[in-house]
């Protein structure tokens, strides 16, 4: 381990390496220590490399976990490691072996096939540019042209969860409700796009909000931050989504991840 106590994770890939990386910050986030340090190697090309990242976690007492499709360099991290007597884990290696094992087919060994430019790379441009586009409610056009709608009072998540789905390839336009504006026609009036009512426990929706004001230099005491106002935007909220009869998630306890996944089911068919 490093000298200021430390955990190194090594994080090695042939392509961007975000795969393996997300599986170690998973893997730190179940334990109670924020000691962790997470560094990521990608595009890695020749075994040199690999030999001198090995070396490096040897150094500071770490591990590696790896997505390296190549074969060569796959044989070549194992190889080493168990020669340095280094805990290395091979992300992708098992799932490939069960694919290959199970369907009988052989696989492309083609590094970064996760990022390659094809349709669904533009599909998810082009939902991102969608989510920008019609976020906040800014053209209501963009209610009647989405796969999905989200709708909650302000600071209920509308936007990162938006740009979220939309980094799934699934066009997103959300609409903030608030009592002093009447929602508009459109969001009554279509029938294509999944209406998703967000909303979230007063108390925890007040910390929010306060600590919201506080980033931007303004007193908490606004009436924005009130648990008397809060409660009264949630019931309006409440009525709106009760007449559009959509589905509601309570996103209190909610990680963005969580809530997208609720919402990708109910599209699926």
């Amino acid at each position: 381990m490093s000298e200021q106590g430390q955990k190194v994770i090594f994080v090695c890939s042939d392509a961007v390496g975000e795969t393996a990386e997300a599986v170690a910050k998973a893997t730190a986030r179940q334990f109670a220590t924020e000691q962790v340090k997470i560094k990521r190697y990608g595009h890695i090309k020749h075994e040199d490399e690999i030999k001198a990242i090995i070396h490096e976690a040897i150094s500071v007492g770490g591990y590696i976990a790896y997505t390296l499709v190549q074969p060569e360099l796959r044989e070549t991290m194992r190889e080493e490691t168990i020669k340095q007597g280094v805990r290395a884990v091979d992300v992708m290696g098992p799932m490939m072996q069960a694919f290959i094992d199970t369907f009988n087919d052989s696989p492309k060994y083609k590094p970064g096939l996760l990022h390659e430019m094809d349709e669904n790379y533009y599909r998810k441009i082009e939902a991102v540019e969608f989510a920008v586009k019609y976020d906040d409610g800014k053209d209501t056009r963009g209610l009647l042209q989405a796969q999905v709608v989200l709708v909650g009072v302000s600071r209920t998540s509308k936007t990162p969860l938006s740009i979220y789905l939309a980094h799934k390839g699934i066009k997103t336009a959300n609409y903030p409700l608030t009592i002093e504006v009447k929602p508009p026609q459109e969001l009554f009036t279509s029938t294509n796009p999944l209406v998703v009512g967000l909303t979230m426990q007063p108390e925890r929706l007040l910390k929010i909000r306060t600590e919201r004001l506080k980033a931007l230099g303004l007193p908490s005491q606004a009436n924005y931050a009130s648990m008397e106002r809060i409660q009264k935007e949630l019931r309006f909220a409440s009525e709106i989504m009760e007449r559009l009869n959509c589905p509601v998630i309570d996103v209190s306890e909610k990680a963005i991840e969580e809530t997208a996944g609720l919402i990708m089911e109910l599209l699926a068919p």
